[in-house]
């Protein structure tokens, strides 16, 4: 199996990528942190590269294709956008945030439904988030690029079944790490609330009363881009604990 993550050398792809790479899976990762790509095992295959440049996305599949093809996407990048009433969030924010997180996905998708089509199998994983089911407070354009995200992925789910490619999503609720810290300090400022009421509330959003892990993340993206989900496609899979409230003012 040959396994593609976008911004897969930190965070939740890469735990993807270790969690596939347990399973024997060839890995590919794409990034744009170089640091972050030279620290990872010498067995993967790391290319800096932005999920919002199709010259350079293009060149990276090209690479997959005149090597052997690809099995599994999973289509991660992503960046948490600015935390705003609605009235403050900046248009070059907005922009930024909704291409980095969909416009991403999309071009992942774009290059490599050719070369699942040309196999006759695939499996393509896009990273969403409970955002992508519930509004968010001043957190319109995250939630904004993964609701389109879910409306991509039902799409590619209709496009591309009768080619024997699965297209799913994870919803992803607040998982641990440093990109999660970075919103608790953005909402605390904001909403005038400590660091430590804003994850509580979090986590008391949940049913589980807790965050998930990045690995949590990456068990269900081995599961989804195995054969024991072989019939599993077009679906919004939340793994975060059964989010109850999404607004942690709460």
């Amino acid at each position: 199996m040959r396994v593609l993550i976008t911004a897969g050398a930190s965070g939740i792809g890469r735990a993807m990528g270790e969690a596939f790479a347990a399973q024997n899976a060839e890995v590919w990762v794409t990034d744009v942190d170089a640091d972050a790509l030279s620290a990872l095992p010498q067995d993967w295959t790391a290319t800096q590269a932005d999920a919002r440049n199709e010259a350079e996305m293009d060149a990276v599949f090209q690479r997959l294709k005149s090597t052997g093809g690809l099995d599994v996407l999973c289509a991660n990048a992503g960046i948490a956008g600015p935390t705003a009433l609605i009235e403050d969030v900046k248009l070059d924010d907005w922009q930024t945030c909704v291409s980095v997180n969909l416009e991403g996905a999309f071009l992942a998708a774009k290059y490599a439904a050719p070369l699942m089509k040309a196999a006759g199998a695939g499996a393509i994983i896009l990273t969403s988030s409970t955002a992508g089911q519930y509004g968010y407070p001043n957190r319109a354009p995250y939630a904004a690029a993964k609701w389109g995200i879910i409306g991509l992925m039902k799409t590619l789910a209709m496009e591309l079944g009768p080619f024997g490619i699965r297209a799913n999503a994870i919803c992803p609720g607040a998982v641990e790490g440093a990109r999660m810290e970075g919103v608790l300090a953005r909402e605390a400022a904001a909403k005038n609330m400590t660091r430590d009421a804003v994850y509580e509330g979090y986590a008391k959003g949940t049913s589980m009363r807790r965050f998930v892990e990045a690995e949590d993340i990456a068990n269900m993206a081995v599961f989804l881009g195995s054969d024991a989900a072989r019939l599993v496609s077009g679906q919004v899979i939340a793994v975060d604990g059964h989010t109850e409230n999404p607004d942690p003012k709460v």
